[in-house]
């Protein structure tokens, strides 16, 4: 699998960025391994929290909420998925699935960090797939927060809004990671975040896991990816553990996502659900202060 990484200086002097890179190296699944980045901030014996990004972001998108769940004195990790951030970037779409994602995820957590006890938030395809290593190691995990994403089985109608998206991301020559950025929050982005959400991308070469995402999003019944995500709405429909929905106001790919989850999931009943306002898609960008202190709240409760 051949993949090509990021220089360091593409990193340096990001706003409000200033946290060190960790690294493991973890199996490819063809015979090799790739390079993960992750950040590990905050008390090594605290609570741990496990934030993931989707698509086409990074780790950047947590440096909002980071210092808040750090001085509640929470443990944060935060790892960009293969082909994003300062993760290595296999370069052929093919080398990308779904299946493939959640075990690279699972490898960082489970084999390098051997993670317990933790606090799962996801967003986008951090949902995607960190429900799926949620639920296929769910003794490792206290509590799950969720927003702005969906476990998808491609059972359910598809919004118009993705249905947009994923022709765009297939059709438009100049994928622009921080264009894609701007266009789904409220409030709009300063030049030299626009920069570092373009950061980890020098050219084209490093954008194919970026590329490929939107199609691996399961939309028909017999995608490859169906009967696990399945298999996981099986586990959480038995989940007691807290689980909350910290969804936007104003995202309109996944709006209405929660209500699955608030039906289907025995974890949801009681807790202190939030419509996190003035929030488009990317709600870490919109309101990541608000965001971070409803986590924090929320395992505090539970």
């Amino acid at each position: 699998m051949e993949a090509v990484r990021t220089p360091d200086e593409q990193f340096v002097g990001l706003p409000g960025y200033d946290f060190a890179p960790h690294y493991a190296d973890i199996p490819s699944g063809d015979g090799g391994t790739l390079r993960m980045h992750y950040l590990d901030e905050g008390p090594s014996d605290g609570p741990v929290v496990l934030l993931m990004h989707g698509e086409p972001s990074w780790c950047f998108l947590y440096r909002k909420m980071i210092p808040i769940l750090v001085a509640r004195g929470f443990r944060c990790i935060a790892p960009d998925l293969i082909g994003f951030g300062r993760s290595d970037k296999p370069v052929e779409r093919d080398d990308y699935t779904y299946a493939r994602h959640v075990e690279w995820v699972r490898s960082l957590v489970v084999d390098h960090l051997g993670l317990t006890d933790a606090t799962f938030f996801g967003q986008d395809w951090g949902g995607l797939v960190g429900l799926r290593v949620v639920a296929e190691n769910e003794t490792r995990f206290a509590r799950v927060a969720i927003g702005n994403t969906g476990l998808p089985t491609g059972d359910a109608r598809i919004t118009e809004a993705f249905l947009n998206w994923r022709k765009f991301s297939q059709e438009t020559p100049n994928f622009d990671i921080g264009f894609i950025v701007s266009s789904a929050v409220v409030n709009p982005l300063p030049q030299e975040v626009l920069d570092a959400y373009n950061a980890p991308f020098p050219d084209d070469t490093y954008k194919a896991g970026a590329r490929v995402f939107p199609t691996l999003v399961p939309i028909t019944p017999d995608d490859p990816a169906s009967a696990a995500n399945r298999a996981a709405w099986e586990v959480f429909a038995k989940w007691e553990k807290p689980m909350i929905m910290l969804f936007s106001d104003s995202d309109p790919v996944t709006k209405g996502s929660d209500r699955l989850f608030l039906e289907k999931v025995p974890g949801t009943k009681g807790q202190a659900h939030k419509t996190i306002e003035q929030a488009g898609h990317f709600l870490q960008e919109d309101k990541g202060e608000e965001l971070a202190t409803a986590v924090a709240d929320f395992i505090a409760a539970n």
